[in-house]
């Protein structure tokens, strides 16, 4: 199982999850749940439900992953397969996305 934290505006959010059989979760943090003044982190991901399950990665985080020749040379330079889009996620979407949401490896 690999693990990252999802960060909106530098505070913890949540957590995403992706299980041996690539199954995905997605899971606010409880404090971030609690309070009603922290935005949801995406349209998709509203905060009605506190974990969000699904076998493809969430369409929200894969859109925030590189494509084309910026994937490709992501890929190669991170050694990365190109289909692996949680490794790529993971190991890019901490430093170099657009918007308030930030994903970076949990090592825990």
């Amino acid at each position: 199982m690999r693990k990252a934290k999802v960060y909106h505006n530098s505070r913890l959010a949540g957590y995403l999850y992706e299980s041996d059989n690539h199954i995905y979760t997605f899971r606010y943090e409880q404090e971030y749940f609690e309070d009603d003044n922290a935005p949801a982190v995406s349209l998709t991901l509203p905060k009605v439900h506190k974990e969000y399950n699904s076998e493809f990665l969430f369409p929200f985080f894969f859109n925030m992953i590189s494509e084309g020749v910026n994937r490709k040379l992501q890929c190669r330079q991170l050694k990365i397969d190109e289909k692996d889009f949680f490794g790529i996620l993971i190991r890019t979407a901490g430093y170099d996305g657009i918007g308030a949401v930030k994903v970076v490896a949990d090592e825990e």
